[in-house]
C-alpha cells in the first residue's frame, strides 16, 4: 500500500480530532468527519458547547502558564493544531505537539509549517516513555526547566489505569515546578441516555473508545501531581463566564467538564 493509498483510506474513516476541528469550525477534516460530527451533534446537542468550552479552557490555560513564564510546552494527543492552538495563543513558547494518527499529524505539520519553536511528532500517549525519551521532546522542551504538559480533552480516549501510568510518568520526568493541565469529563455513575450511548458506540466505531469519569475519581487519578489552589473546576468556572449549559444538555446523567492544573 502506497502512502497515497493509505491516507485516502484514512480520510474515509472518521477521526475524532478531525471531527472535534470541525466542530470548532476548522476546515481540516473531510466529508467522513463531517457526516459523523453531524451524527453526534445530532445525538447530542450539547456536544458543541462542550467542545467550544475545552478549546477555551486551552486557549485560557496557555495565556495563564505563559504569562507565569512557562515557555516550554509538551502537548499530548493534541489533535490538529489550527490557527489557534498553542503555538499562535503565545507566541514564541516552544512546544511539542503529539497525536497518535498520522495523518493528523501530516496535516499538523502542513500547518505549522516552518515555525522555528513548534514540532509535531507522531506517537501513542499510552507509550509516555518513548515520547519522553524522543529526541524531538529532549531538543525542545527537555532542557531541565519547568514544563507544561497537556492533556486536554483526553483522559476521555484512556482507561484508568492509562491515565495513572501517565500521570505517574510525567512526574517522574518533569522537572520541579512543572505543571499539568488536563480535563475530565464526568458523569455520574451507572447512569446513561440513548443519545449519549450512541455518541459513545460512534467513538467506539472511529477507533477512540470513550470514557467518562466522576469527578472523585479524577481527583485519584492525577496522584501524585497536586492540583493548584483553584482544584478541579466546571470549565465554565474557569473561564470566569456564566454557564449556558442546560439539565437537558446534561443528558440527564449530570454530564460536566472539568478543568485543573496541577504541579510538581
Amino acid at each position: 500500500m502506497t502512502d497515497e493509498t493509505r491516507h485516502l483510506n484514512f480520510k474515509d474513516i472518521p477521526n475524532a480530532a478531525r471531527v472535534y476541528d470541525y466542530v470548532l469550525g476548522g476546515s481540516c477534516n473531510y466529508d467522513a468527519d463531517r457526516q459523523a460530527a453531524e451524527f453526534m451533534l445530532n445525538l447530542v446537542p450539547s456536544t458543541r458547547k462542550w467542545v467550544r468550552y475545552l478549546r477555551n479552557y486551552l486557549h485560557a490555560t496557555i495565556r495563564q502558564l505563559a504569562a507565569e513564564g512557562f515557555d516550554r510546552f509538551l502537548d499530548l494527543a493534541s489533535g490538529l493544531p489550527t490557527e489557534d492552538h498553542i503555538h499562535t495563543t503565545a507566541p514564541g513558547v516552544n512546544v511539542v505537539y503529539v497525536d497518535i494518527d498520522p495523518l493528523v499529524v501530516q496535516t499538523g505539520t502542513e500547518i505549522i509549517g516552518n515555525h522555528p519553536n513548534a514540532r509535531y511528532m507522531e506517537a501513542d500517549i499510552r507509550n509516555i516513555d518513548e515520547i519522553l525519551a524522543s529526541p524531538i521532546v529532549r531538543e525542545m522542551v527537555g532542557d531541565g526547566s519547568k514544563v507544561a504538559v497537556g492533556l486536554n480533552a483526553v483522559t476521555c480516549f484512556l482507561k484508568e489505569t492509562e491515565i495513572q501510568k501517565i500521570m505517574h510518568a510525567l512526574y517522574q520526568w518533569a522537572p520541579t515546578g512543572s505543571k499539568l493541565y488536563a480535563t475530565f469529563e464526568t458523569k455520574i455513575p451507572d447512569l446513561m441516555s440513548p443519545g449519549l450511548q450512541q455518541l459513545i458506540d460512534t467513538f467506539a466505531q472511529m477507533g477512540s473508545p470513550y470514557h467518562f469519569l466522576t469527578l472523585e475519581k479524577s481527583r485519584e487519578l492525577v496522584h501524585p501531581w497536586m492540583a493548584d489552589a483553584s482544584g478541579f473546576q466546571p470549565l465554565a468556572t474557569v473561564l470566569g463566564v456564566e454557564s449556558d449549559v442546560t439539565d437537558a444538555d446534561r443528558e440527564g446523567v449530570g454530564l460536566e467538564f472539568y478543568g485543573a492544573v496541577l504541579q510538581k
